[in-house]
């Protein structure tokens, strides 16, 4: 039986605090700005009063790291920028470090939708230092997003309830399902009741024309793009929208943005068990000598399927957060994001079976990561956007069904699926524009995938690239999210070959995975 001597590594961030997730003068920017307002979807140009396309960023040191950060003010709604309140953008910036070969923006963005994209020019910057010498490296949080004007839903306790609480999320009795529905409800009229009238507006093209507001007070007539995750989805809008601003795009494990979110993400339970089957428990089963789970995959899964009905039957209260079968279900699929963290679910596998043998900085360690499984901010955002970008079935019959069927075939993030659609069941009918995303009048554009991304799965990938034209797709081993800054050597030279040198490989091709 594996005992703890120390936490393991997520374990410790745990114990210290984990993540979630105004410039100079314009100069030339009046002409690049004139533009700011083009790419309306029905082929017009929304007026854009004076009071934005002449703002001054005014840049200063962002607190406790080396980026430079300021804010813009936005319209609410692009379409009708006089009506309602302005918002307020946080952007950064981290200037490359040799101006003499500096060769223009480098902008990027954040997943979720709900991720704060703020920080991430500066990790970007110590990562690839070629970049960023030859790029102004500049993120922001995106409108309902951290420093920008947010987005408020339900408190902590409520989000707590519906993605936590004591009820097994693969309970499929009449009572639990008419629970999650009225929590769902719940949900959505509290985002209307606390949003301020926001929520209409916190969609991916209201935010890709902010994108390009920021594209012209920087003073650049176009700008490259790099974007993770749910990135991609407002990186395929942005250049759609505006395809005469795209110098080079890089799209980094890929949600389907020819389609819509419903099709996507009722996809996602299929690629989180394959994730689980055919890399963890295989990995698992490996490393028995160590964890003691069982000395094949399927020995393994039975393991982890006795210490989930473990969890069913009595709860396991550690330092006053009650862990339930939805807690582990959540560690298991967050930990499948990368190979890296296999090790961390093992250990934490084996802490929930015995925790009396753990030290008292691991129980506090795990109490505080399982706490909250999903923050109340990054759910309000995450719903605002996927409920009002695209179109969602609103039968719950349909949905009853549907989830109970994903609960039967991939039970690890299927059981959730009746929660997520519920909200977007019931959310309010959205007028967002739909985005036909083609890639024409864009640059070629790089493409990057994993074969066993759980959250980002290569099928839908697969789908994106066959829908914008002249795209290359590289395909990587394994099943790593998020390819580029993942330390895979093939992966980074095609990416800073593009970006650097506009090099592209001459037809798809594929990277092996990345070694720890």
């Amino acid at each position: 039986m594996h005992v703890f001597k120390k936490p393991a590594r997520w374990l410790a961030a745990a114990a210290c605090g984990l993540l979630a997730a105004a410039v100079l003068p314009v100069g030339h920017a009046g002409a690049a700005a004139a533009g700011a307002g083009g790419g309306a979807p029905d082929g017009g140009s929304p007026r854009i009063p004076g009071r934005y396309l002449h703002q001054q960023l005014d840049w200063q040191p962002c607190t406790g790291g080396s980026l430079e950060c300021a804010s813009m003010s936005v319209p609410r709604d692009w379409y009708h920028p006089d009506s309602g309140p302005s918002l307020t953008i946080a952007v950064s910036r981290h200037r490359a470090a040799d101006p003499a070969r500096r060769r223009g923006v480098l902008m990027m963005a954040a997943g979720g939708p709900g991720a704060s994209g703020l920080p991430r020019p500066a990790r970007l910057a110590s990562y690839s230092p070629k970049l960023a010498d030859a790029y102004d490296i500049v993120g922001f949080d995106q409108r309902g997003v951290g420093a920008s004007t947010k987005v408020v839903c339900a408190d902590q306790d409520a989000v707590d309830a519906m993605f936590g609480g004591v009820a097994d999320l693969r309970d499929r009795s009449a009572a639990a399902v008419r629970r999650t529905f009225d929590r769902a409800r719940d949900f959505v009229r509290d985002c209307e009741r606390n949003s301020g009238g926001l929520l209409p507006y916190i969609t991916t093209d209201q935010a890709v024309h902010d994108m390009d507001l920021y594209r012209a007070l920087l003073g650049e007539e176009k700008i490259s793009y790099y974007g993770p995750s749910y990135a991609t989805f407002l990186g395929a809008y942005y250049a759609t929208e505006f395809p005469r601003r795209v110098e080079r795009a890089v799209l980094d494990s890929n949600i389907d943005f020819t389609g819509d979110w419903q099709s996507f993400l009722t996809g996602q339970p299929m690629s989180f068990q394959r994730r689980f089957e055919q890399d963890f428990l295989p990995w698992l089963a490996k490393n028995d000598a160590t964890y003691h789970r069982g000395r094949t995959p399927g020995e393994a899964q039975a393991s982890y399927e006795r210490l989930r009905a473990a969890l069913h039957d009595r709860p396991l209260d550690v330092e006053g957060t009650v862990i339930t079968p939805n807690h582990l279900d959540a560690a298991a699929t967050n930990a499948l994001y990368n190979a890296d963290q296999f090790a961390d679910l093992a250990s934490l596998l084996g802490f929930l079976e015995h925790p009396e043998q753990a030290p008292a900085e691991t129980r506090k360690a795990v109490a505080g990561r399982l706490k909250h499984l999903m923050s109340a901010d990054f759910v309000a955002d995450y719903f605002a956007v996927t409920c009002g970008d695209t179109p969602w079935n609103r039968d719950s019959r349909y949905w009853v069904r549907e989830s109970a069927q994903a609960t039967r075939t991939h039970p690890l993030a299927g059981a959730r699926e009746l929660t997520y659609a519920a909200v977007c069941a019931n959310w309010p009918r959205s007028k967002a524009p739909r985005i036909k995303v083609t890639g024409e009048g864009l640059p070629p554009v790089l493409m990057l995938n994993s074969k066993n991304d759980p959250a980002t799965y290569y099928e839908a990938a697969v789908r994106a690239h066959r829908g914008l034209a002249g795209s290359r797709l590289v395909t990587v081993e394994g099943g790593d999210h998020g390819q580029f800054q993942n330390r895979n050597a093939c992966v980074d030279a095609h990416v800073e070959g593009y970006l650097l040198d506009g090099t592209l490989p001459s037809d798809d091709t594929t990277c092996p995975a990345a070694r720890g």
